[in-house]
Formats: structure tokens, C-alpha cells, sequence
């Protein structure tokens, strides 16, 4: 794979992981809420007008451009595959900004998520 097709990779994989994290932040700010015909109007509006909630809608618009632009340039079998690493991305954040538990079973999950994704990466380099 070549720099700048590792790059819109890598960028449409970033961008996704943000959005996920941003997601999540928003809907800690917004607190737990039921899912109801009455809660339709005010968790909409709430939805809509939370920033991070805005602000991780336009990250997956954004990657959605990254990510076509990527597979123009990239199998999709070598690229998909590497969206896996924004399970790395986001356990690693989720931990450090939500505090979230990554267990010794996570991270040997983590750990063959990577290795998966060196080997795919390296028959996309053998075929090239």
C-alpha cells in the first residue's frame, strides 16, 4: 500500500473512531434517557442540538468522503478490514476518557484484531 493510500485509510479509520467517541460523549452529556413515543420531540432536539452529538454526525460525513476516496485507490478486501483498528483506537480513548474497564480478555482481543489486521495488510502488499 502506498503512503497516501495508508493515509485515507488510516484518516477514514480515525475519523470513524472520533465520530464513535464524540457519539458517546454527547449522550453522556444528554444522561440516560427512555425510549418513548413523549421522548420523541425533546431527546430529538436534545440529539440535534448537543455539540459533540454535531460534531461526531460530521466526523462520519467526513469519513464517508475519506473512505470513498480510499477504496478508489485500495482493495476493498485490504481495505475493509482495516476499519478494525478503530476498535484499537476506541478502547484505548474509551479507557482514558470515559474510564472505561479493558480487560486482560480485551486487550488479547485488541492484540489478534491487530495482528488480523498486519496480515491482511501484508497479502494486499504481496499481490501489489
Amino acid at each position: 500500500m502506498k503512503g497516501i493510500e495508508l493515509a485515507l485509510v488510516l484518516g477514514g479509520v480515525l475519523l470513524n473512531a472520533i465520530a464513535q467517541l464524540l457519539l458517546k460523549a454527547g449522550t453522556r452529556a444528554i444522561g440516560h434517557f427512555d425510549y418513548s413515543l413523549a421522548n420523541l420531540r425533546p431527546i430529538g432536539f436534545a440529539l440535534a442540538t448537543q455539540p459533540t452529538i454535531v460534531g461526531g454526525l460530521a466526523c462520519y460525513a467526513i469519513s464517508v468522503v475519506v473512505w470513498i476516496m480510499a477504496l478508489s485507490r485500495v482493495e476493498v478486501s485490504v481495505a475493509y478490514p482495516m476499519l478494525s483498528l478503530g476498535y484499537v483506537v476506541n478502547a484505548a480513548f474509551a479507557w482514558w476518557l470515559f474510564g472505561e474497564a479493558v480487560t486482560p480478555l480485551r486487550l488479547l482481543g485488541i492484540g489478534i484484531i491487530i495482528a488480523g489486521v498486519y496480515i491482511v495488510a501484508r497479502s494486499g502488499a504481496a499481490t501489489a
